[in-house]
């Protein structure tokens, strides 16, 4: 199996506010649906109820949660490890938060996925781990312009 975490990072690790995306970047959410469209997506239960529509369409959803409160459209496991025991040993998983989960998933993890934000937010109550130690294996870069209002870029890491 191959674990994936993805995130989007503001440079300060800042990942939410108020369990809310800090940055709505089109590119980024267009890269995050190709990456994860037709794999396994594992978040825990604040992230499943900050996602607008509910379960991701065309992927298996896992959600964390100790409760089997109602999660329409996804499978609930009371631990990674859990919910990683279900998965197949072709099967592709993303972690998608929040930030106990990217947290724990760091250790196990064979590849970062981020989206590195060149600005700090004013507000911020969710932040990513440190990942000091992880070696970047490709980078796209997208500069200000007409089509991107935030200096950002595209970022892959595998363990060092």
């Amino acid at each position: 199996m191959k674990i994936n975490v993805i995130a989007a990072v503001a440079a300060n690790r800042a990942i939410g506010y108020q369990n809310q995306l800090l940055y709505h970047i089109r590119e980024d959410l267009k890269r995050f649906k190709a990456l994860t469209t037709g794999h396994t997506v594992v978040m825990g239960r604040r992230t499943f109820e900050s996602l607008p529509k509910g379960a991701l369409p065309n992927r298996r959803n896992i959600v964390l949660s100790r409760s089997k409160n109602d999660f329409p459209g996804c499978e609930v496991y009371s631990s990674l490890s859990d919910a990683l025991s279900h998965c197949a040993e072709d099967e592709e998983v993303y972690i998608i938060g929040g930030a106990s989960v990217y947290e724990e998933a760091l250790k196990i993890a064979d590849r970062l996925c981020l989206t590195e934000i060149d600005a700090t937010p004013e507000k911020a109550d969710v932040f990513f781990p440190s990942y000091q130690g992880w070696k970047e294996v490709n980078r796209q870069q997208y500069e200000i312009d007409e089509q991107h209002p935030i200096r950002y870029a595209f970022v892959d890491y595998v363990k060092g």
